[in-house]
């Protein structure tokens, strides 16, 4: 029996007087896959907030953060305060997210910045061709507009 074809008989059981309470909890039987989907969105929303509440930390190579940061780095330590966990290096970033194109990125996305098919460099999407990253050696955290097209984008599940 499917979970549409139990709501008429649990609907009979619940009553009138439980019938929303019975909608809202059961949501989730109704509309498959939309609470994970929802669940990444506030999560890269919150991640996005976290990167932009690093700007002006310095970088320094290999720092994950709460001070400095690299640009995985950057991006580990702000979707791991989203509550998503990430592996440490911009490629192994690239093969655990869910690539997107140019067209469907989304703020939050991450944004992989790539030499043939070597992942060098990441930052997190913020809207309007623009990045939260840490670029360098000698310079900080900062939002910043893409300077190129040869990005890959990534979701992070």
């Amino acid at each position: 029996m499917t979970a549409l074809n139990r709501v008429p008989s649990l609907l009979t059981r619940a009553g009138t007087a439980s019938v929303l309470s019975l909608a809202v909890a059961g949501a989730g039987l109704l509309v498959p896959g939309a609470a994970p989907e929802a669940s990444a969105a506030v999560a890269s929303s919150k991640a996005l907030q976290v990167a932009a509440s690093k700007k002006g930390a310095p970088y320094k190579w290999g720092a994950t953060g709460p001070h400095r940061f690299d640009c995985s780095g950057l991006t580990l330590y702000s979707f791991k305060r989203a509550g998503k966990k990430l592996p440490r290096t911009a490629a192994q970033q690239y093969n655990k997210t869910r690539h997107v194109s140019g067209a469907h990125r989304k703020r939050g996305d991450l944004v992989f910045f790539h030499s043939g098919r070597s992942v060098y460099h990441v930052g997190i999407y913020a809207g309007k061709g623009r990045m939260w990253h840490s670029p360098k050696t000698g310079a900080v955290v900062r939002l910043e507009k893409i300077w190129t097209k040869s990005v890959w984008y990534g979701r992070v599940r």
